[in-house]
Parts: C-alpha cells; structure tokens; sequence
C-alpha cells in the first residue's frame, strides 16, 4: 500500500519512525511549516522533515490543508490510506476521501474516553490508573470514527505528561503498523464507539498551567504531572514565577494557609488544604531545573513563605 504519513512533533516523531522501519514505509510526509523557536525565534526544521530527509521522501509543508494546491499535490501522490498523528487541524472531507483506504488517526487514548486535543493531560488529571491508543477511521466529527484496534497501558503513579506522550507514541507506532498489516491483508474489522461512554479533552491554553492551590495535595500532585513539560505548572514567590517539576503528597498535618512554605535541611514541603506536598524538584525564572535541596540553598525563605500570596 501507499501510505502517506501525516504528523507533527513529538507525538508523531516514534510513529514515523516505527513506520520507516516496516514494510508500510511512507511515500511523503505531510507536516505543518518549520516554525521560530528558541530565545533568537530561529526557524529550526521540524526533526519529522529532517528524517523524512534522511529517507528522500516527499515532503508536503502547507500553511494549512484546505489549500486547494495542498489537496492536488496529495492526490497526485495516489496514497492507498492516510495515517494521521497528531497533525493539529481538523482534515476536511476532501482529504479523508483522497485515499480509497482512507484515513487512520493514532489517538493518544482509549476511545471513546478522552476525545479530543489532549488526552494525555485529560488522563492523569483524571486519576486514570490505564490508557492507551486507539487506531480509529477518521471521520468529520471529532474522533468519533470507528475503532480498528486499541493497546492498553498501565499509568505508572509518577508518571508526567512527557514521559507518558514517548510511551505512547512508542506504543501508537508499534499499533499503526499492525493496523497496517490488517488492512493489507483484508482481515480489518472496524469496531463502533459507543457514544456513552465518551468524555473530552479540550486544547490546552498557556494559562492552564497555573497551580490552585485551593486544591488537594493529590490533585495537585496529578496537576503537576499533567503539564509537565507544558505549559508548566505555575505558581509565584516574591512576585517571580516557579514552576515546578516533580512533587510527592507525603503524610502530615498543619494549621497553615495553602502554599505555605516549611523547609527543613534538604527538604521543602508546601500546604495544601488537606495535608502537605513534598517538592523534588522545581525551576526558577532564568535558572535551570534544581533539586529542592541545591535550591534551598540559595533560596533564603523567609518565615511564612507562600506560593501564590
């Protein structure tokens, strides 16, 4: 079959992979345009375009799929089926129709829960001890397409957003291929999705990130590892953000306002309203990752700190 890959970075980058390496290599890559990153906002080249490079693919860049030079390009490539991960904009009818195999999305969850932009987030706010990926046919409505297959994963209790995306996407590369296997084989059975069963994960803003710290050490704790690397779970001291990277909810008592402060030694501890949370490692403006020990350090508190006061 002729596959056309779809994708953006990082989900899409061990799928890609994982499908270079089968017997469904990709004829083109199909990906968003290189972007300004950095402190300089230097346009770096997205690491799909470099490996797509490596393999002398095709490679499409549209500012956006509804171009309709975009669309004669994909039809000109004459793709059996279309596999999508994590492109980031909602592929119209004539696209879906290009390929007589259609399209298949590898989905970051166990459909039908947690449809939609961030499933990853949407899972480990939630307490979910499982998840998974689901190669699902594309259709207009949002990731309601009947199911082709699903692989299941145990959510480790420490595990963050960035370690579970590699995980997954190691796991949607490995399903995307099998999926492949089916279709070319005839043997695929599409499964429906039973519509009441299903919950959302809406698009993540920036703003998301910053810590309640109204909230339980438990919830905090998920909230942190939802959006670690991004956006970040903020809070302020002194007027100047902390993110922080890694916590733990540990067992204690207090009588002290949320987000206060307790260090002892090496270690730093904040209140919530129902008990205390054990910060590991954390990150100030300007300076790098540190573990709460090396930052206390050159912290210098002062009695009755508060995150966020």
């Amino acid at each position: 079959m002729r596959v056309v890959f779809l994708g953006s970075p990082p989900f899409a980058l061990p799928v890609f992979e994982r499908l270079l390496g089968s017997a469904h290599a990709p004829v083109a890559l199909v990906t968003p345009p290189d972007k300004p990153r950095g402190r300089g906002m230097k346009v770096e080249r997205s690491p799909l375009v470099e490996r797509a490079q490596a393999e002398q693919l095709a490679i499409l860049q549209p500012a956006t799929t509804k171009d309709a030079a975009f669309v004669a390009a994909l039809g000109n490539l004459a793709p059996d089926v279309l596999l999508v991960a994590s492109y980031g904009e909602i592929l119209r009818q004539e696209l879906l129709s290009l390929a007589p195999q259609g399209a298949l999305n590898v989905h970051a969850s166990l459909l039908p829960r947690w449809r939609g932009a961030s499933p990853i987030q949407a899972a480990l706010l939630a307490g979910d001890t499982e998840t998974g990926v689901s190669i699902q046919r594309m259709v207009l409505a949002l990731d309601e397409g009947d199911v082709l297959l699903a692989r299941r994963t145990p959510i480790a209790a420490r595990e963050n957003a960035g370690e579970l995306l590699q995980r997954l996407a190691q796991l949607g590369g490995e399903a995307a291929v099998e999926a492949l296997d089916q279709l070319a084989a005839g043997t695929a059975r599409f499964t429906p999705q039973d519509p009441a069963q299903a919950t959302y994960a809406r698009k993540i803003p920036k703003e998301r990130g910053r810590i309640d710290w109204s909230r339980s050490a438990v919830e905090i704790d998920r909230h942190v590892r939802a959006f670690t690397p991004w956006p970040g779970a903020r809070t302020t001291l002194d007027g100047q953000d902390v993110v922080l990277l890694r916590v733990r909810p540990v067992a204690g008592r207090h009588d002290a306002a949320p987000g206060t402060l307790f260090a002892e030694r090496d270690t730093l501890q904040v209140a919530t309203v129902d008990g205390l949370l054990a910060i590991e490692r954390l990150k100030t403006s300007g300076k790098g990752e540190l573990d709460a020990a090396a930052w206390l350090r050159g912290a210098r508190l002062a009695a009755g700190a508060r995150f966020g006061a």
